[in-house]
This record gives structure tokens, sequence and C-alpha cells, in this order.
């Protein structure tokens, strides 16, 4: 099945939601790559291979199982699936284009990953804070086990991903 999902408008990935370096330079909540014009980069046909070139969200991925009103400026959230694994299963991460991930958003995820068995990590930025953080809250759904694997490391200060 071949996806027509175009990133534009959406700049989600450029505008801080994730974590990325760009040619030296970081990008994290709070923190738009330098290059972002929020409508895009000013700096495109020059743009790395890693992350801009390679970096392919969930929702624009053909034959993505996310639903089309799930593009990241809409639903609020930037799915990236298999970002590791557990036990065999792969785990999606879901990051939030904002403070926290819209309810409903939210929801649908944790639904699909209970429908398909594929644990979820999803962030979200710590509650009652004016500033975005650099880390924000990292949170599991899945199996208990899941949920204290995932716990064990990152009270290790182990780089997930």
């Amino acid at each position: 099945m071949q996806n027509s999902r175009e990133c534009q408008p959406c700049t989600a990935c450029c505008d801080g939601w994730l974590q990325i370096k760009v040619k030296g330079c970081e990008a994290y909540p709070g923190k738009p790559c330098p290059h972002s014009t929020g409508s895009g980069c000013d700096d495109y046909q020059n743009r790395p291979k890693n992350p801009c070139q390679t970096f392919e969200c969930n929702w624009v991925k053909s034959g993505s199982h996310l639903p089309e009103n799930f593009r990241p400026d809409l639903a609020g959230v930037i799915v990236v699936e298999r970002i590791l694994t557990w036990q065999g299963l792969d785990v999606d991460l879901a990051t939030p284009v904002g403070k926290e991930i819209p309810e409903k958003s939210l929801a649908w995820l944790k639904a699909y990953a209970e429908q398909h068995i594929r644990p979820l990590i999803y962030q979200q930025q710590p509650p009652n804070r004016r500033k975005y953080v650099k880390d924000p809250l990292t949170l599991a759904h899945g199996p208990p086990a899941f949920q204290q694997w995932l716990e064990a490391k990152i009270a290790s200060g182990e780089k997930l991903w």
C-alpha cells in the first residue's frame, strides 16, 4: 500500500518536539532547530542525512497504521514506531507536540498498543511547569513487567534510544 501523506505543512519534528541534533545544534522541547522557520527549513537543500533526511514519523510512513487525523501538528503527538524492542516485541514511542499528548490521541494510542500487543512509551512535560524541560517525563503503557523494565532503565540513566 502506497502512502501519499506529506509532511508539510507539519514541521513538528523540526520545531523541537523531538530531541535531535542538526549540524551540531540541538533541538528539543522549547528549542526548535535553528533552521526551522515554523513552516519549513531555511537550509532544506543542505539538510544532513541524519536526522533530517532519514527521519520519517509514523504518520508519513507508507502503510502507516495511524489514522488520517493523526498528522502530528493536528493530533498533538509524533509517533515513532519500533523505537526499541522488549522481550521480542516492538515498542513504539509517542512524544507530545506541546506539553502533553491530548487525551483523545493518547487513548487511541493506548488502545492500539493493547490490541496489537505493542508496548508504548510516551512522554509529557512535567505538570505545573511553565517552561519546557529538555528531558520530559517518560512513561510506559503495557504489561507491568514492561513498565518495571522501563522504570529500571530510566533509574539507571541508560539511554533508551
